[in-house]
């Protein structure tokens, strides 16, 4: 890009729009933010998966001094391995403008919304937090998505 002097005022002019090569947009960043989000819960999924599938049991108590044992979880573990390699490899996708990638982000994205309007109730900030975090990946995603393809 170079800058154009015109009566004392400077103008962004870029050159790739007389080649017919799309510009990327500010909205590119919030994809890219979907991506690493993406591999990270991925990770986490996964790791959770492996845990469970190794671990014998496992023993939770609620707030309401309940206890919970579970045995056999690993059918649970292999679940959560796989849902949490299939969101690593879509958040990896992501990055290339995938149209699958795109689908998984949006259904993710789309899921959190769901589940932070639910509880706006017991968390009222963070909630809000969330929710507008996961319209504005879906927005990116959704309209922004083919901005990655053709740069990468």
């Amino acid at each position: 890009m170079s800058q154009v002097a015109s009566r004392g005022m400077h103008h962004t002019y870029d050159s790739r729009a007389e080649t017919d090569e799309p510009v990327a947009t500010g909205w590119v960043g919030w994809i890219g933010f979907a991506g690493v989000m993406m591999i990270l819960s991925g990770i986490f999924q996964a790791i959770a998966g492996i845990i469970e599938i190794f671990n014998q049991g496992f023993v939770a108590v609620t707030n309401s001094n309940q206890v919970l044992v579970l045995h056999n979880i690993q059918s649970w573990g292999w679940v959560n391995l796989i849902i949490g390699a299939i969101v690593f490899l879509a958040g990896l996708s992501l990055f290339s403008g995938a149209a699958w990638a795109r689908v998984i982000a949006v259904i993710i994205a789309a899921g959190a919304a769901i589940t932070n309007l639910l509880s706006i109730s017991i968390y009222p900030f963070w909630s809000l937090i969330g929710l507008t975090l996961s319209v504005l990946v879906i927005y990116a995603v959704i309209v922004h998505g083919d901005e990655l393809r053709a740069h990468y």
